[in-house]
């Protein structure tokens, strides 16, 4: 899908990759001297993405960092790999923040990084958006992580405290989809986001990832660990720097999962399909409709994403170890354990087994 945009100065240059494919890159202006944009206009995300370093190439282009305050900073931090490395959705929620920071901070002369008021400076921004409490954490992880950058490379000594208190807190442990939630679902909402719901729940899979899995991850073969089969998939999240092939998991296809995709249509490589057969354009826009329905069906206080805390919940319940659940989840052994205190829900069922276990030990 690609996507008109009219912005003033843009020339777009085509380039034949090594593998054979024709891909578009977007410059300001012409010859020596023009600037190369990040992003593209083949998704939404691309054009946020263009827009923001259209904005930033502009600003540039007007005056050039005056290489002694923060602004030069952030200009060397933003043609580094540190950021052009990163994926391109968190590229693009990287630039709405460094927007932010270089409208209050831009012309902060280096050298005042080395008052310790400085921290008080810094806080106070944060907190003048503390109405939305998790972008005010993010500002503030983003505005630190340019600062470590720059003092990696000697160009300030400034360090944070090393125990700054976040204003957002989110623990929804026990905000995980019931049994009667799922029914109450699934009696008014249309088929394809009941087979997101099913595909969530069996899975643990988080909302990137469903909308991504393809065919070739399911593989019906049966062994004697998952006779069902089982889903071989790589979580975007697990793909990073240190990690470029990111970390796999192998999921053992449940009875619910396997009838769901005995009944859908393979007409795409992607397992989950709008109505129209296409997949998902992203997931914020299964997200959008997925909440939509699940309001008509009068669930309040439930989200897509609390699907991936009740499978964990669901394992746990089923007297899973912790051990047992990471493969699934795909995190590393030494957070396991905080992963499943974040999401697993205390439920009557695990007390209950607790209890059981306690009683079978007094004999």
């Amino acid at each position: 899908m690609r996507i008109r945009l009219k912005l003033k100065g843009i020339n777009w240059v085509k380039a034949t990759l090594g593998d054979g494919t024709i891909k578009e890159y977007a410059y300001l202006g012409r010859g020596r001297g023009a600037i190369r944009l990040e992003g593209g206009h083949e998704s939404p995300e691309a054009v946020e993405l263009l827009i923001a370093s259209y904005n930033q190439a502009k600003a540039e282009r007007r005056g050039r960092a005056n290489p002694n305050t923060f602004k030069a900073i952030i200009t060397a931090f933003m043609q580094a790999p540190a950021f052009t490395k990163l994926r391109e959705r968190t590229r693009a929620d990287y630039q709405k923040i460094i927007r932010k920071i270089e409208d209050k901070f831009g012309d902060l002369p280096i050298a005042a990084l080395n008052d310790p008021r400085v921290t008080k400076d810094f806080l106070d921004w944060r907190d003048s958006m503390a109405s939305s409490a998790r972008q005010a954490d993010y500002a503030w992880t983003v505005l630190m992580r340019i600062i470590a950058w720059a003092r990696d490379r000697a160009m300030t000594t400034y360090r944070p405290p090393e125990r700054i208190e976040r204003l957002y807190y989110g623990d929804r442990a026990d905000l995980i989809w019931e049994d009667h939630h799922i029914a109450a679902f699934n009696a008014t909402a249309a088929e394809h986001l009941q087979s997101a719901l099913t595909l969530a729940a069996e899975t643990g899979l988080r909302q990137g990832d469903i909308v991504a899995l393809t065919w070739k991850a399911y593989d019906p073969t049966p062994t004697p660990l998952s006779p069902l089969g089982w889903i071989r998939w790589t979580p975007s999240k697990s793909i990073t720097r240190c990690c470029p092939k990111g970390r796999p998991v192998s999921i053992p296809v449940t009875r619910r999962l396997a009838a769901l995709l005995e009944t859908l249509p393979r007409i795409s490589p992607i397992i989950l399909t709008r109505p129209n057969g296409q997949p998902w354009d992203t997931a914020n826009d299964l997200g959008s409709r997925f909440s939509e329905a699940k309001i008509e069906a009068g669930i309040a206080d439930r989200t897509f994403n609390d699907l991936r805390g009740t499978a964990v919940t669901r394992l746990s319940e089923a007297g899973c170890t912790p051990q047992e659940i990471r493969p699934i989840t795909g995190h590393t052994i030494e957070s396991i354990h905080r992963i499943i205190e974040r999401y697993c829900a205390r439920t009557d069922a695990l007390a209950g087994a607790a209890i059981l276990k306690l009683e079978k030990h007094r004999g």
